[in-house]
């Protein structure tokens, strides 16, 4: 996909009536408006003042701009259309393949907003690139890197500043190497005075010369064991300093990324780059850097030796090395991909785990085991696929290459076997040439296999870094303020979505004053849940701004704002542990009694004593050991004990029956006295209480009044409360059945 850049200058080419500064933007088009398979090369430019759209090079139409009502992105079958609303007609503008989808959902809402504003934002590009620049592979799912023309260096460069604190374990240990590896060069030339100067000596050797040589191959052999030891020791030590911090900075960014930044990726994606990748790369550090280091410093030292001994067989034996090199960096280019492929599969497998485990109920509820491990068995197959295939490319590709790098062991026999015969090389010689030739076989090998080790940990290395650099979009101002919140919330013309194709909120307008109970009602997808997030600041709004006590929430703390707003989600989630833990955890230095009355305020005390431990019981994952209403009521308390200046209450008691309800009700009708109240509800029977009522209608503001003022008016509202009255009146069959139970 082109760039924004590149397409202006295209269109430029084509319309020399306007400039650059005129035009808007410019989107790409490849189908033709009614053939389907037929291809077009196309370009639709909005500027200033015209719609042009130009066809295979020539202009097909035009509209003025200042005729248009909306800009519409229409997804149909295989394709994907923009249309524009001229008042009295729509007009097809363009028609391109679902590529195009998310650029024409994201520029259509922008442009909605220029026609209403005079301002359009032009940073839409970054959103919807889902194309690698150099390759035009398209990006992992929610990754902005591409695994094949990553830059492998610099992130391995970033992998030795996070190391850095730690160098003197990893100097320390880089010495041992240096010296192993001089240790064990020293093995082969005492084998040869062993043999030469005692095995095969003409006259009769001196004993306590040959024990000097013995007690020196068995010092070499022990020091060297001893060293590595100390090596691994450290490279132990400084491997779990650098992936602790490295683990805790992954865990810790993740924290830091909005909901919107988390939603794009999995849980079971997430898990394995904290857990998997970090291990990965652990690993790595530990075991195989070492051995990068050690190889190559005996490659050398090898290699130096035998070219002062013979340069031509050193010739002979290192010549297939450059080429079998070359032949491994076309390999990794190759495989490399195909790893990434599989490190995907891998993580959708953890994710389909994650999601059966986590909602294992409903799979017992619904009797759907068998269906749930074909499912898994369905995604650990196309993993199993891969890796198959891959270890397959391998085993068949490596014994050809290891045969062609060792084939300098044939001229060695061929070369030492002339050498004895012909009197010019002693027995002891050969041994030690041989050794070494040997030894120098072991880094070559090795380091043809490099590209196999370093693929997985490189894929792990990109994916950790991947997270590391994910842009924080709800960020602190640098002067972020504290606040001591007292509940005024202004909402001043606020405009959201969740992504660029769709507004979920437009042009929402509200004033609350500290300690009104404010009602949130409409139908479902309106975006009353949206708007209590927006309150909370875990998006950030796209337009507009919400004010709290007259700062901008942006310009307030995120820990400050978050402290003093408490919120019972409309999904109740239990952490594992007890219910006492549970409760304490808005407030962990809540004494006992604090915790106890947070529960009776909310109507859990009763049954939690009820239960054999009481306080103390444990609740499983999620809580799940739980009803829902039980749930929902130690949640209220959790939001309670918390003493929140803001509440927001989602949903708050649809899991309860009549009796705690109305026990519920009257308690946070105490409590909204002292606190600014926000409560969302479908029953709409539990806003009795509220101050006034806020209706809203296809994301936005359509009614703001009390209950009565809102069904004299007879609106939306009174539309509602009329259809739930209507489901709630029981039918003469049905309470016949009623009484006879």
């Amino acid at each position: 996909m082109e760039s924004q850049k590149a397409l202006k200058e295209r269109f430029l080419e084509l319309d020399k009536t306007v400039g650059p500064g005129d035009v808007i933007v410019v989107l790409p088009f490849n189908l033709t408006p009614t053939a389907r398979k037929e291809r077009v090369d196309g370009l639709v430019g909005f500027t200033k003042d015209k719609i042009k759209v130009y066809r295979d090079g020539a202009l097909d139409v035009e509209y003025d701009i200042a005729n248009v009502k909306e800009v519409k992105c229409v997804p149909g079958i295989g394709c994907t259309n923009v249309e524009i609303d001229l008042g009295e007609r729509e007009v097809l503008l363009c028609r391109a393949d679902m590529s195009m989808n998310l650029l024409y959902a994201t520029v259509a809402k922008r442009l909605n907003r220029y026609l209403e504003s005079g301002v359009f934002d032009a940073s839409f590009e970054e959103e919807v690139d889902i194309y690698c620049p150099k390759c035009m592979r398209p990006y992992p799912p929610g990754s902005n890197v591409c695994p094949h023309c990553a830059d492998k260096k610099k992130y391995l460069s970033r992998l030795w500043d996070i190391a850095k604190p730690y160098k003197g374990y990893i100097i320390a240990s880089v010495i041992m190497y240096f010296i192993i590896s001089a240790l064990n060069m020293l093995g082969p030339y005492f084998n040869r005075i062993l043999v030469d100067d005692y095995i095969k000596a003409e006259e009769i050797p001196e004993f306590a010369g040959f024990l000097t040589v013995i007690a020196c191959i068995f010092g070499v052999s022990l020091l060297s064991r001893v060293l590595t030891i100390l090596r691994s020791l450290t490279m132990v030590e400084a491997s779990n300093k650098v992936i602790t911090k490295l683990r805790s900075m992954v865990f810790n960014k993740i924290e830091l990324l909005s909901l919107k930044r988390v939603s794009k990726r999995t849980a079971g994606e997430l898990i394995n780059r904290v857990t998997g990748d970090t291990a990965t790369v652990h690993d790595f550090i530990t075991y195989q850097l070492g051995e990068i280091v050690q190889q190559i410093l005996v490659f050398f030292a090898v290699s130096l030796m035998l070219f002062i001994y013979d340069w031509r067989l050193a010739l002979m034996i290192l010549l297939p090395a450059p080429i079998i090199m070359v032949a491994h960096r076309m390999f990794w280019r190759f495989i490399h991909v195909r790893y990434d492929k599989q490190w995907t599969l891998s993580a959708k497998a953890n994710s389909v785990l994650h999601d059966i485990f986590s909602g294992i109920r409903v799979v017992k509820a619904f009797g759907m085991e068998k269906a749930e491990m074909e499912r898994y068995d369905k995604v650990t197959a196309a993993e199993r696929d891969i890796a198959i295939s891959n270890e397959r490319t391998f085993a068949l590709i490596f014994p050809v290459l290891g045969f062609f790098m060792g084939i300098g062991e044939f001229f060695l026999l061929y070369y030492v076997g002339n050498k004895i015969l012909g009197g010019t090389m002693t027995l002891g010689e050969m041994q030690q040439f041989s050794a070494y030739v040997s030894i120098i076989y072991g880094p070559l090998n090795w380091m043809a296999n490099i590209p196999r080790r370093l693929i997985r940990v490189m894929t792990s290395i990109i994916k950790i870094f991947d997270i590391i650099d994910e842009k924080i979009d709800v960020a602190d101002k640098e002067n972020a303020i504290d606040l001591e919140i007292k509940g005024h919330i202004s909402i001043e013309n606020v405009s959201f979505g969740y992504d660029d194709s769709k507004d979920v909120l437009r042009h929402v307008s509200l004033e609350i004053k500290p300690g009104e109970f404010i009602g949130i009602v409409g139908k479902s997808g309106v975006g009353k849940t949206t708007l209590t997030n927006l309150v909370m600041r875990l998006y950030d709004v796209d337009e507009g701004s919400i004010k709290i006590d007259g700062y901008d929430i942006r310009d307030i703390s995120q820990e400050s704002l978050r402290s003093q707003i408490g919120v019972v989600l409309q999904e109740t989630f239990l952490f594992s542990g007890t219910i006492y833990e549970n409760i304490a955890y808005a407030k962990p230095d809540a004494t006992r009694e604090e915790v106890i009355t947070a529960a009776k305020l909310a109507g859990a005390h009763k049954f939690i004593m009820r239960l054999p431990d009481a306080y103390n019981t444990k609740v499983g994952e999620r809580g799940y050991t739980l009803s829902g209403g039980e749930r929902q009521r130690i949640a209220i308390a959790r939001a309670l004990l918390h003493d929140p200046k803001i509440l927001i209450l989602d949903e708050a008691t649809s899991s309860l029956d009549t009796e705690t309800e109305k026990q519920i009700q009257d308690a946070l009708q105490q409590l909204a006295k002292n606190r600014t109240t926000l409560a969302i509800a479908h029953r709409l029977s539990t806003l009795r209480n509220a101050t006034r009522l806020v209706v809203l209608d296809k994301g936005t503001v359509a009614e703001v009044g009390t209950h009565d003022e809102l069904m004299r008016k007879r609106g939306i509202y009174y539309n509602l409360v009329m259809a739930q009255r209507q489901m709630n009146r029981m039918s003469p069959e049905a309470a016949k059945i009623s009484e006879s139970a």
